[in-house]
């Protein structure tokens, strides 16, 4: 109010004076409100962000800021929306954006998040906010791409920069060459987004020039370096031609055999080719036709033939056109071919004819053949030589293509698997692999034979295989490839071994197989390479302590070693002779002792299995693995010398080829399936049954920690499976299906079926009688019937034993006669033992009390006692108490050890709560171990409870005991 007046009258004395004075101040300034934003582009990592300073100097509108990104972040319909971070909130108004925030720029209005940590990252130095056109772009990329290393990382197809054209659907004219390198390709979806920056277009789906829709990554290492972008319209055909060769410019060892030109005619850059459609019915396409020239320079590529006229492979008509196929040198063969697309894509070529302008030469290529993949061969190419005369010709050669799909869990596939065979004299081009002489292409462990018929190729040097991921189950685990040439009577080897899978080793889903030098050697290595992954699977069972059986092939029965030296065949599962104990002494030397008669062991004496000290060198064995998971037993004394019985189960001269004797043998392993083990149930060499964290049960788990089952004795020959990774879900069947989501109820238990003679073991289920947990050929578990089939069976590993050995020796300070008490629980062993012990179930006499302090144990001996000390366990729901040592010796002329006779021993046990069972057996160690054990009684002395623990019950022969440490 004060400074109105003098204001005021100053105005009017300037007005009367003619004069406008205006009164400034430089120290005061109106208040304008600045906010500091950063916009990033959608979806967009590598764009740093730009930075700009919004008040309402620099855009009076929210508009006015939309025509300003647009200009500078390079969106194909330029910035339309603007909205926070993670896309929740659209800015609509100046207002709306805050100091000191970021906002990602879009033109569409669903956006792209990316990470803005990364993005934020200081702006390189130079960065412009000027717009980049397409052809800036790729030359940028590709001079930073120059000179650089290829680096190999698993989460791109592209492993080195490649470039690509890239045509606009429809209009040939408009094209640009893009460098496909890790920056650009990381995923499918990214390099959409760089084409339609590029393009200046959104660019939705991508077609081969022939109008093959590429689908993925892999799909364009089968390209021939050309795709045309889409956006949402159908293919256009059009002559999308590069006019330069997409292939190697020079053939692999052409120039080996030519030391000068074979015709002084060159056939340079352009012809003129006349092709002949036949009259037949139906004998037009609407299909792209292509050729690809073959000379000694290299090739055209495909040349796709387009005319002003339409109908120009229609039936009976002939084409006439000119191209241009650059410099290929001396031609020696043709391909012809289509894409096999469009409503009627089968196609009747006659003849094709060609001819240079430089020398006027002229080529007749007849064919007359159908090139559809309903008639005739299946192909929709073919290729013809050259003939000139008084020059020899090149045959047309029709290879046998041998694909063996690995014999692992999930290894076939149901994609479109491609390949290119490449030879001195060229290569057959991209072909697809469809009629194969199996109904069912790629299966688990097939041999599928494709014919494929090209200009003889030479020597062959190399094949690419590989598949376009499309389908269920895309993933294809290759063994290897063999290539036939009838005619020269020459197979190549291609070994491979390998996933082509985005997922899992390389990552890679194209391959390029080299052929082996030597065949012989190869085949030798593979052989090799598969016997140490047997090896590595059936290892554990020659571990030191573990008792085993061998079951011979041919009898069926399982290998005996008597006390008197002899040796044979004959034996049944549950005989004591067939017992053997492991002691190490090599990497894959062992020596097996008999747990009959621990002084001998299986040995080899003028080329027949004796029974000999196991302390000579004759008893050391090399151990043998064999693809059946059979072992053979090889001296190590005498090379060459095998452990060989005949079809009677009588020991034979190993060395002999008697045409009725076998030297395999199934090995089972005791104690596999004891209470608490921990184990893998292997489906193949390096895959296992694996309870998933969804409840699924696959059988393609790797051999580790995920795939390790607890196994729990829930019955008489009644078992649960619980994964060790989920604790709490278990294997089971259920209503037809097999999965693990079980709580361990009656769907869960399980009859193990044991199978020697293959060293696997199936699981049959107790709800579901005659239904096994099986397999299908994808990996995945289900309720299957028993058919013999391997799909059933499993190769069970012992990582864990769920129950301690009995002590290999006494403790310290034990005096003779006197009892050895030892509280401690019994701790858990992890080396691998079956030691035939007694685990006897309680008789309840009396109801069921918990025990503590002093019992009396009364040990009942049948028709032979024993003078080795026995030790005893007792287990109960708190815990286990042992080993308490009972001593049934003779010593002092103690009688307490004589058949029909009945010790009693007083002794003190800790708290185990409600006892459930009892573990009784001795160390073996005596001139007379053999122990006919009857029954265990125990008197508690506090109130009299008396639990009754009958052996007969268990089993009805006698045991030998003993220890098994």
């Amino acid at each position: 109010m004060s400074d109105s007046g003098p204001q005021k009258s100053q105005q009017d004395q300037s007005s009367g004076s003619g004069h406008t004075v205006v009164s400034r101040h430089p120290y005061i300034t109106d208040p304008i409100a600045s906010k500091r934003v950063c916009f990033y582009k959608s979806g967009d990592p590598q764009f740093n962000g730009l930075r700009l300073v919004i008040n309402s100097r620099t855009f009076k509108t929210f508009d006015a800021l939309l025509d300003s990104l647009s200009k500078k972040v390079p969106l194909p319909f330029g910035v339309r929306n603007i909205t926070t971070p993670r896309g929740v909130h659209a800015v609509k108004s100046l207002e709306e954006l805050q100091d000191g925030k970021s906002y990602i720029c879009s033109d569409q209005k669903k956006i792209k998040p990316i990470n803005l940590e990364m993005a934020s990252k200081k702006l390189p130095p130079w960065y412009s906010a000027r717009p980049v056109s397409g052809r800036r772009r790729a030359i940028q990329l590709a001079r930073q791409n120059m000179g650089r290393p290829a680096r190999r990382d698993n989460s791109v197809v592209v492993w080195t920069p490649k470039k690509l054209v890239v045509f606009r659907n429809g209009v040939p004219s408009i094209k640009h060459t893009i460098m496909l390198q890790k920056k650009t390709t990381q995923t499918f979806e990214s390099l959409l987004d760089y084409m339609s920056e590029i393009m200046q277009f959104p660019v939705v789906k991508l077609h081969t020039p022939d109008g093959r829709r590429v689908d993925g990554l892999p799909s364009l290492i089968l390209c021939s370096g050309a795709v045309v972008a889409a956006g949402r319209e159908p293919f256009k055909s059009a002559n999308y031609d590069l006019q330069k060769p997409s292939l190697p410019t020079r053939l692999p060892a052409i120039s080996n055999h030519i030391t000068q030109r074979r015709f002084q005619p060159m056939t340079r850059g352009k012809w003129r080719i006349s092709v002949v459609t036949s009259s037949l019915p139906l004998a037009g396409t609407t299909s792209q036709v292509y050729i690809i020239l073959y000379g000694t320079q290299g090739n055209s590529g495909p040349i796709f033939l387009y005319g002003k006229e339409k109908g120009l492979f229609n039936s009976g008509q002939k084409a006439i056109l000119d191209i241009n196929a650059g410099d290929v040198g001396d031609l020696y063969k043709i391909r012809v071919g289509h894409s096999n697309s469009g409503d009627f894509p089968g196609w009747h070529c006659k003849q094709v004819q060609l001819q240079s302008h430089i020398s006027e030469e002229m080529f007749f290529f007849p064919v007359n053949r159908w090139l559809c993949r309903e008639k005739g061969v299946g192909e929709t190419c073919i290729e013809v030589p050259v003939t000139r005369h008084g020059y020899p010709v090149l045959p047309v050669t029709v290879y046998q293509v041998h694909v063996v799909t690995g014999d692992l869990w999930n290894a076939g596939t149901q994609a479109n698997v491609y390949i290119a065979v490449y030879g001195e004299n060229g290569d057959t081009g991209s072909r697809q692999l469809l009629k194969s002489n199996k109904i069912k292409t790629f299966n688990k462990g097939q041999t599928d034979i494709f014919r494929l018929e090209a200009v003889h190729l030479g020597h062959l040097k190399k094949v690419v295989i590989g598949h376009d991921g499309l389908g269920s189950g895309n993933g294809w685990f290759l063994e290897r490839l063999v290539v036939t040439d009838p005619s020269q009577t020459a197979h190549y080897i291609f070994p491979c071994h390998r996933w082509l899978d985005e997922g899992k080793m390389e990552g890679r889903m194209v391959k390029e197989l080299y052929a082996a030098d030597n065949q012989a050697a190869f085949i030798r290595l593979e052989l090799q390479n598969k016997t140490t992954e047997i090896w590595s699977l059936e290892k554990w069972k020659f571990q030191k302590g573990n008792i085993v059986q061998l079951f011979c092939k041919l009898t069926g029965k399982c290998v005996r070693l008597f006390p008197d030296g002899s040796v044979d065949a004959l034996g049944d599962k549950k005989d004591k002779h067939g017992l053997f104990r492991v002691s190490v002494r090599g990497e894959d030397v062992r020596v097996l002792r008999s747990v009959h008669a621990p002084r001998h062991a299986l040995a080899i004496s003028m080329g027949k299995a004796i029974a000999m000290g196991g302390n000579s060198t004759l008893c050391e064995l090399q151990v043998q693995v064999h693809p059946n998971h059979c072992v053979s037993l090889e001296s190590v004394q005498f090379h060459g010398c095998f452990v060989s019985f005949d079809a009677e189960g009588h020991p034979i001269d190993g060395k002999t080829g008697y045409s009725r004797h076998s030297r395999e043998f199934g090995v089972h392993v005791k104690g596999v399936l004891r209470d608490g083990t921990e184990l893998l149930l292997s489906s193949s060499p390096s895959q296992a049954l694996r309870i998933t964290g969804q409840g699924g049960c696959v059988g393609t788990g790797r051999r580790a920690q995920e795939s390790h089952l607890r196994v729990h004795r829930v019955g008489p020959g009644a078992y649960t499976f619980e994964s060790i990774q989920h604790p709490g879900r278990y294997l089971r069947i259920q209503n037809g299906l097999c999965d693990g989501k079980g709580p361990g109820g009656q769907h869960c238990h399980f009859r193990p079926e044991r199978n020697p003679l293959r060293s696997s073991l199936s699981l049959e289920s107790l709800s579901c009688k005659g239904m096994y947990v099986g397999l299908l050929p994808d990996g995945r578990a289900a309720a299957l019937i028993h058919t013999g089939d391997a799909n059933i069976m499993f190769y069970p590993q012992v990582i864990k034993y769920g129950t301690a050995r009995i002590p290999d020796a006494e403790p310290s300070g034990m005096e003779e006669n006197e009892p050895i008490r030892r509280l401690a629980p019994v701790p858990a062993v992890s080396t691998p033992s079956s030691s035939p012990f007694r685990e006897l179930k309680a008789k309840r006499v009396e109801p069921l009390l918990s025990s503590s302090d002093g019992w009396t144990v009364s040990v009942l001996m049948g028709h032979m006692g024993t003078q080795t000390p026995a030790s005893l366990w007792v287990c109960g729901t708190e815990g286990t108490a042992g080993p308490v040592h009972l001593d049934l010796g003779k010593n002092n002329g103690n009688t307490q050890s004589l058949p029909e006779h009945e010790a009693e021993f007083q002794i003190s046990l800790r708290d185990v709560g409600r006892i459930c069972k009892i573990r009784i057996g001795h160390n073996g160690r005596s001139e007379e171990p053999e122990w006919d054990l009857k029954r265990v009684t125990m008197r508690k002395m506090e109130d009299g409870l008396t639990l009754k623990f009958d052996a007969s019950e268990e089993a009805q022969d006698m045991l030998q005991l003993r220890q098994c440490g």
